[in-house]
């Protein structure tokens, strides 16, 4: 291609730190934000500006989507992605996802076949499998010197109530308050499956018991966790949501039958550590360091947000377009369904009584008519008469009064 490619962003939120990136590739460029809040379209004609540039300013998607775009990059609400994702490839736009890929198992066919259908790229901007010692971690799996994976954590542990106002702006809607416990799955989930390359064949999931103060805010679930066995037989432990903890918590371990990796959970560790085992069973070697970018590492080193991660999805993403060698990191739909319906079939389990649960390849064809009308979720706009409990502790009534009160903390400009 013998310009840059043109990229709009769909949602100014969680989208700045994507148009940050834009606005400063080589290979693509900033041309359209699109949002329903005037303030934020207002903050990214100021960050373009600032970078000696201007962009489209959009307050409703259909005319977003017409503009003269090559690609799209989903900053939206988590659960509407999938939708979204495949309005785009129909107008002939590449897409790369924020997370989550999508809120059901209906939506998960479509996606793919969208992509399948269009030809076109989409990528899963699932930032935590680029964490510094995540990414690490995948990067050394891939040479083999650990052999093969048999166990794994993955730890995502943020308890965001005190800034519920902020992420939620009093809705009672909103995603975050209508999802279940096993539903932001990917973030703890998601770096295991990158590591390994391999698919998840089956789930058990779990809740925790909600906590009662959550009501104040408006939410009512616990913490999720999924129990996924691999295709190899190899089993992950995936936990994530607002336990009491702080500060926050990403963590990741990896077991394989010629050692083991995991990342420094507590602060005065290091961010990485391996130990692989030589010729003599039980006696092996450790090395214990902070990783650096390998890859774009001069570029990469310009973002911190995320602890740095939000640069390569955007980059591999672009790269991937471009059909260069770096775009092989990037997160294609099929790796990025497996990491979501897993939470979407875990909390089927967790509904069922903790039973184990075929997680579908839905790669096959094969597979995806018994998916094709399963719109079970706890969404009631979308589930129709499919419509979950966002709890398996039940489904408590929650009045007015209490989104008023939040949305008033935001207006405020407040926390909880």
């Amino acid at each position: 291609m013998d310009r840059k490619l043109r990229i709009g962003v769909f949602g100014g939120a969680r989208g700045r730190t994507m148009m940050d990136v834009l606005l400063h590739h080589p290979d693509a460029e900033l041309v359209a934000v699109c949002d329903k809040y005037e303030p934020l379209l207002d903050e990214a004609k100021a960050r373009a500006e600032q970078c000696g540039t201007s962009v489209a300013l959009f307050n409703n998607f259909d005319d977003f989507i017409k503009y003269d775009l090559d690609a799209v990059v989903l900053a939206n609400y988590a659960n509407e992605h999938a939708p979204f994702a495949v309005r785009c490839l129909k107008a002939g736009k590449h897409v790369i996802s924020e997370v989550l890929p999508c809120e059901t198992m209906a939506q998960a066919v479509e996606l793919i076949e969208a992509v399948e259908e269009t030809g076109l790229v989409y990528a899963y901007a699932e930032n935590y499998c680029y964490m510094r010692h995540a990414f690490e971690m995948w990067q050394r799996y891939k040479t083999g010197e650990l052999g093969e994976a048999t166990y794994g954590e993955g730890e995502y542990i943020h308890d965001c109530s005190s800034i519920w106002p902020q992420i939620t702006y009093g809705e009672r809607n909103h995603w975050r308050n209508m999802m279940h416990a096993n539903f932001y799955c990917t973030h703890s989930l998601g770096p295991l499956l990158t590591m390994t390359g391999l698919r998840p064949v089956k789930v058990v999931g779990f809740e925790t018991k909600p906590s009662q103060d959550l009501l104040e805010l408006g939410v009512y679930h616990g913490a999720g966790i999924e129990m996924v066995t691999l295709e190899n037989g190899a089993v992950m432990k995936s936990i994530h949501g607002g336990l009491k903890r702080e500060p926050s918590s990403i963590n990741y371990e990896l077991y394989c039958t010629k050692g083991m990796m995991e990342s420094g959970r507590l602060s005065g560790t290091s961010t990485f550590n391996l130990y692989k085992e030589g010729d003599r069973r039980c006696v092996g070697d450790w090395e214990h360091y902070e990783p650096t970018p390998r890859i774009a590492a001069e570029a990469a080193e310009k973002y911190q947000s995320h602890g740095g991660s939000d640069f390569f999805p955007t980059h591999f993403f672009i790269e991937k377009i471009l059909g260069r060698p770096d775009g092989e990191w990037s997160i294609d739909v099929y790796k990025a369904v497996d990491m979501g319906i897993c939470g979407i079939l875990a909390y089927r389990s967790v509904l069922a009584g903790n039973i184990s649960i075929d997680v579908p390849n839905l790669r096959d064809k094969a597979q995806r008519d018994k998916y094709r009308n399963d719109n079970a979720c706890t969404n009631p706009a979308v589930a129709g008469d499919q419509l979950l409990p966002r709890s398996s502790y039940g489904e408590p009534d929650i009045p007015d009064e209490v989104y008023d009160k939040v949305r008033q903390l935001w207006l405020d400009g407040k926390n909880a």
